[in-house]
């Protein structure tokens, strides 16, 4: 009797679990719809427009030659000739990664000082908390491409409007992240200080920065990844790095160097992955 009971009981949670997953599917689609309809995005004209964009691919692909592939940078089909321009890209390279290191570091240590005033468990003023929270999801709002012509304008062209882009963006997100993970920390250390006698600062230094040191390292390992990325789209509008010779090709046409270029981009984004996750390993729990 128990068993016909808890097979039947079995059977109407699956039941409702397949009837909800169903409900939210048909919901979904119809906002997907709804949503594409009102942006005008057609699958059809994507479809059509498709080979355009691989018509294009395939013009970045360089003519290689088996028969003269180690020449000189002179001769056509070889590999010398499609990187004639590796000796400026590649301190272009260096450039758009120092950008993406040093505004990685202010930020998160910027974006550590704000989360804690703006965390609701950390005993700041509460006119603190929302003056920080107010300012930081205005940070995050604006777009680093949005930032960075602001910047560009008021500094000119160079690597200072990226990195200032890049930063205050940078704070936007790390503080709502870091804040978010400092309120959602164990609150029994917490009590545990206070019931000794703790003073606010303590309790943050020995309570609470211990459960989301990890977590803080993380975040910034994966922002500096973002950074990186961001920061070649942020050379586009002249904010210095390997962004400004991409658009540079692509405006004068040097097909074979806009492969160039992306696939440096391609190799040196894997090896940051890569570094960044040892790195992260090695710094959270002391393996290499």
């Amino acid at each position: 009797m128990r068993n016909t009971e808890f097979e039947r009981y079995f059977r109407e949670i699956k039941l409702r679990q397949t009837r909800d997953t169903f409900t939210w599917s048909i919901l979904l689609l119809a906002l997907y719809f709804a949503a594409g309809n009102i942006a005008e995005f057609n699958l059809l004209t994507v479809w059509h427009s498709l080979p355009n964009f691989l018509d294009y691919i395939i013009e970045t692909v360089p003519t290689l030659h088996v028969s003269v592939l180690f020449a000189d940078s002179h001769t056509k089909g070889s590999l010398a000739y499609w990187g004639y321009r590796l000796p400026i890209q590649l301190p272009l390279i260096w450039e758009t990664l120092q950008l993406a290191l040093a505004s990685t570091l202010a930020a998160t240590g910027m974006a550590t000082v704000f989360s804690f005033l703006a965390a609701s468990n950390a005993w700041s003023p509460a006119w603190v908390r929302y003056s920080i929270r107010a300012l930081v999801a205005f940070l995050r709002t604006m777009p680093e491409l949005a930032w960075a012509v602001i910047f560009v304008m008021a500094f000119g062209i160079g690597a200072i409007p990226g990195f200032l882009a890049l930063m205050l963006h940078t704070i936007g997100s790390l503080t709502k992240l870091f804040y978010e993970a400092i309120e959602s920390a164990q609150d029994k250390p917490v009590r545990g200080l206070a019931a000794c006698g703790a003073t606010p600062f303590q309790r943050m230094r020995f309570a609470l920065w211990p459960q989301v040191k990890p977590i803080f390292i993380s975040y910034s390992f994966m922002r500096m990844e973002i950074n990186f990325r961001s920061s070649t789209i942020l050379g586009l509008v002249g904010a210095g790095g390997i962004g400004q010779e991409l658009m540079t090709n692509i405006k004068l046409d040097r097909y074979d160097q806009v492969s160039m270029t992306l696939l440096l981009i391609i190799v040196v984004v894997s090896l940051l992955d890569m570094l960044s996750g040892r790195l992260r390993h090695w710094v959270l729990e002391g393996n290499k």
